[in-house]
């Protein structure tokens, strides 16, 4: 067991007032300066950062355009052609929804096209202020909207599922201040997915509101209960795509291709978005639609473009996946099968699952999980883990009203099962000592 004064020490070093409040990435730089002093090794579940290697496919194909002498060249500001017809074609396949490559824009990752997207959906309208969060979420995406200066609002959907989430929504969307909509599907925390009729909800009421909706699918089909990944052939992804044209998807090379230290993916918005002018942009930037200004003026001013290197590797991995020769789920299924054990740890030690039900389905396990311990908050729980050297961020930081943490299977090693589990066997001898 770490001593609470070492544990004291890197969160002062850190600057940290709250613990509880601590980012992501601080819970890693805790945990890492506690491992540096103690030899201990901990197990990481508070970042999400991909645990597996980058897709060959990818690699292969970025290696030989840097070769070829694009790393000298500035990429096209809209993207490179070929992964703009590729994007395009993925989304088809995997979407079934028909997006024309024009309005498939390369980013420097998904929190890039988040920010980007954010960015523009609030300067559409000046009396659309607000963004809405349907939560719990990716907390980064809030700290973006404090940068832009920009309002939030948001709600936890735990308790809204199914025919309740419209009441809910009509509830913020009726006020007339809502600029854009965000969730992410499957979900990050509590890797559960909206269904059909829930998407059909937020869509018909995105149309009705005129509101844009920013469908976040950083996890790329990763909902393992169903076999998403056969190009041009259901099931699909489920998308609000299908019920709105006021839709960007955000779609990510970093999960569902292990891609992340390249930092790229693509906004693909809607034809009709795309298109659209609306008077706020016109007055701001004398004119322009909705994505000539996204790229033009708003994505040009941030990045002047997307690594063009990366852009060719993107675009090799979605043409292999919607050609049928490369079976990216396949990979990917790996987190669901850590998760399987991780839980069973957990749950053996006494622990429970928080959004543990997709209405009438048990939950999927993939990327994330939530946990919770009876009788302890989440910030409680992630500050008593941390002597035995277990760390993980608190569902308060990411608009969930439930008690408890998000745990990510991205980074156990085949060793550390057995660790967890002696590790949980010391906390709840600690704990029952306490009580």
């Amino acid at each position: 067991m770490i001593s609470s004064d070492i544990i004291q020490k890197a969160i002062t070093e850190l600057h940290i007032k709250d613990l509880s409040k601590a980012t992501i990435r601080e819970v890693v730089a805790i945990a890492g300066k506690i491992e540096k002093q103690t030899g201990l090794e901990f197990i990481h579940m508070e970042m999400g950062v991909p645990g597996l290697p980058a897709a060959e496919v990818g690699v292969k194909a970025e290696i030989q355009a840097l070769k070829n002498g694009v790393a000298s060249i500035y990429p096209i500001i809209d993207g490179l052609p070929e992964l703009k017809k590729e994007a395009s074609r993925f989304i088809k396949a995997f979407v079934d929804l028909s997006v024309s490559p024009e309005g498939c824009v390369p980013v420097v990752g998904s929190m890039q096209g988040t920010f980007t997207s954010f960015l523009v959906a609030g300067q559409c309208d000046e009396k659309r202020d607000t963004i809405l969060f349907i939560d719990p979420g990716f907390p980064v995406q809030k700290q973006q909207t404090v940068v832009l200066g920009y309002k939030y609002e948001s709600f936890d959907v735990y308790e809204f599922r199914g025919d309740k989430l419209k009441d809910k929504l009509e509830s913020y969307l009726s006020k007339g201040n809502i600029s854009c909509i965000i969730y992410s599907n499957p979900n990050n925390p509590g890797w559960f997915c909206l269904k059909e009729k829930e998407l059909q909800i937020i869509g018909e009421l995105a149309t009705q509101y005129d509101v844009i909706v920013l469908e976040d699918l950083a996890y790329f089909a990763m909902d393992f209960r169903k076999e998403l990944g056969t190009p041009f052939q259901p099931p699909f992804q489920v998308s609000v795509g299908k019920y709105t044209d006021n839709y960007l998807l955000l779609i990510s090379g970093s999960k569902a291709f292990s891609y992340a230290g390249q930092r790229i993916g693509v906004v693909a918005m809607s034809d009709q978005l795309y298109n659209r002018s609306y008077p706020g942009l016109t007055q701001r930037y004398g004119g322009g639609t909705f994505g000539s200004v996204f790229i033009h003026r708003a994505l040009y001013a941030i990045s002047s473009g997307t690594s063009h290197s990366a852009q060719y590797a993107l675009a090799a991995m979605m043409k292999a996946a919607s050609d049928g020769d490369f079976r990216f789920l396949e990979d990917v299924k790996e987190y669901g099968r850590r998760a399987q054990k991780m839980k069973a740890i957990f749950l053996k030690h006494g622990f429970e699952i928080v959004y543990d039900r997709d209405l009438d389905e048990a939950i999927a396990d993939g990327f994330y999980f939530t946990i919770r311990y009876p009788g302890m908050s989440g910030d409680e729980l992630m500050a008593a883990l941390i002597p035995f050297g277990i760390s993980a961020i608190s569902l308060s930081t990411t608009g969930s009203n439930q008690e408890g943490l998000r745990a990510c299977t991205s980074f156990i090693k085949d060793n550390q099962y057995d660790l967890l589990d002696e590790r949980l066997t010391e906390f709840t001898r600690h704990r029952n000592l306490c009580l």
